[in-house]
């Protein structure tokens, strides 16, 4: 590993809204924006949209597969855009700094038009 190296991509298939009625049940976030297309169209969000939580998730998935998750030392991410039902997430890496004991690294989850959904933080111990 190196400053300034690139992490091989995660790619992540559409997002389907069986998807998200499942990530509901396994977060307990029943928030009826991410699964009832009725209550998401009068909220004014024009259907649907993914769990924040689930793209995040996403992000935890790919530094698990570049890293050892027992090394993972912080990680904090922050909400750009909103997700929807169809959207294929990438997410895409690089190591930015180091220091003596940990690599510091970003991650961004984008979908296939290059949108920023959430941009994250982290450090590794190397």
């Amino acid at each position: 590993m190196e400053v300034g190296q690139t992490l091989e991509p995660l790619q992540k298939d559409g997002i389907t809204h069986t998807q998200l009625v499942r990530y509901a049940g396994a977060s307990g976030d029943f928030n009826p924006i991410h699964t009832v297309v009725p209550f998401a169209e009068a909220a004014g969000l024009g259907g649907v949209i993914a769990h924040g939580m689930l793209v995040m998730g996403f992000v935890g998935q790919a530094i698990g597969q570049w890293f050892e998750v027992k090394d993972l030392k912080k990680f904090t991410t922050r909400f750009k855009a909103m997700t929807r039902p169809g959207e294929k997430i990438s997410v895409q890496g690089r190591i930015v700094n180091e220091n003596e004991a940990c690599w510091i690294c970003e991650a961004e989850a984008v979908n296939e038009d290059g949108e920023v959904k959430v941009k994250a933080f982290f450090e590794v111990k190397k």
